[in-house]
């Protein structure tokens, strides 16, 4: 394998940062990728992909590499060592695959004892799949015997996917500008193109004029489930960023009013600029800064959208650095919240209005269970109408939940 030592060492930095400074992979990344000019796109692909190649499989490259816990820039080293190691094995499927450059930061890594280490971990379905063990175990106890499938496809590289903004250009057109040979449609989500090689959408011409946005599969299902129609006031409540609050735009038509809604300033910033980007003119932002401002909204809106916080575990593929910084207090503590959203925000509906609950999490006890609880508790107020869940495994799409109900 032909290994150059400064991308090598740029993708050690990169990983001491996620590990050791804790920040998150994706901008740490896109950062590395600006500090030099002179790396083309080889380059690029090299460092992107083995940063998150062995964020992914962390916890399999430390056991094979024989180490506890990475903290000082060798652990670094070795482990992106092995981890070529790794992947000439894999790739090509016998033990004589692979050799490292003569480096000194590789002299202490023993090829044999790594081959060997590494057929151990691949018979430990919790190192060969590299999760921590409370979340396998968690996987186990609440998916049963579909679990194994999903972790394993939660795992794999997500797909590039574009919605296409339908208040600007059609699905043709864009697949025209990009290139019908590297995109393809998918069945039963009419907006979406993914892929099939990555390319730099940003910097395209369709992007800057607003003709798409990058959205998974599953979450572009998520807006259609509300049953907006022209003219109706719709409500986002837990916004973000607002892709769902643009998907919810263009199926009004520009048409009646969408409030998105967040508890983070810059949040809502970023999605008036996507809005402005996308040509929507329907749609008014506003920062939720006390539950006064949830009060001051009962029973007005048509529509609700709770995509409400989650452990992400249903995006995993695009996230791979959250199992790591995932802890089980943390799940504990976002079930309650995710229930007091319910609770308060579904005020905000009209009588004979609709709410839909989301998560993206593959859990029940975020997503089903919670939209159990609610009924059970509003029987006399709420009617759950009917749920959708997508499957890694099944379906190729990240892992989201999405509930639609009736107010009485």
């Amino acid at each position: 394998m032909k290994l150059y030592k400064g991308l090598v060492a740029a993708t050690v930095e990169a990983l001491q940062d996620i590990f050791v400074k804790n920040r998150q992979a994706d901008r740490v990344v896109e950062q590395m990728l600006k500090s030099n000019k002179k790396w083309g796109a080889r380059d690029r692909a090299f460092i992107a992909g083995n940063v998150y190649e062995i964020v992914r499989w962390w916890r399999l490259v430390k056991y094979a590499a024989h180490v506890e816990k990475a903290v000082e820039s060798e652990d670094f080293w070795r482990l992106a060592g092995v981890w070529q190691l790794i992947k000439a094995l894999h790739l090509e499927g016998n033990e004589a695959s692979g050799s490292l450059p003569e480096w000194p930061e590789f002299e202490e890594i023993d090829r044999e004892v790594v081959v060997g280490r590494y057929a151990e971990a691949l018979a430990i379905r919790k190192i060969a799949q590299s999760i921590p063990d409370w979340i396998d175990q968690l996987g186990e106890t609440e998916l049963g015997e579909s679990w194994p499938a999903e972790l394993a496809a939660l795992n794999r590289t997500a797909p590039l996917v574009l919605r296409i903004n339908t208040l600007k250009t059609d699905i043709e057109t864009v697949r025209e500008q990009l290139g019908s040979e590297i995109t393809e449609t998918i069945p039963g989500v009419p907006e979406a193109l993914v892929l099939k090689i990555r390319i730099n959408v940003s910097g395209h011409e369709s992007f800057k004029g607003g003709f798409f946005e990058v959205q998974d599969a599953g979450s572009q299902l998520i807006a259609p489930y509300l049953d907006v129609r022209p003219g109706m006031s719709v409500i986002d409540a837990c916004a973000g960023a607002g892709g769902k609050s643009l998907h919810l735009a263009a199926l009004l038509g520009n048409t009646g009013s969408i409030l998105s809604m967040d508890i983070e300033h810059h949040k809502l910033q970023e999605l008036e600029r996507r809005a402005a980007r996308n040509g929507v003119t329907n749609l008014t932002t506003m920062l939720i800064d006390s539950s006064k401002t949830i009060e001051s909204l009962s029973e007005t809106t048509d529509r609700l959208l709770l995509d409400v916080p989650c452990s992400g575990l249903g995006v995993l593929r695009r996230n791979p650095d959250s199992k790591w910084k995932l802890k089980p207090e943390f799940l504990d503590k976002i079930r309650k919240v995710q229930a007091q959203i319910l609770e308060d925000y579904s005020k905000m509906v009209k009588k004979g209005g609709k709410m839909v609950y989301a998560t993206c999490s593959i859990l029940p006890s975020e997503s089903e269970e919670q939209v159990r609880a609610f009924v059970k508790r509003h029987k006399a107020d709420w009617k759950f109408v009917s749920e959708h869940r997508t499957s890694p495994a099944r379906d190729g799409f990240d892992g989201f939940y999405m509930a639609l109900l009736e107010r009485k």
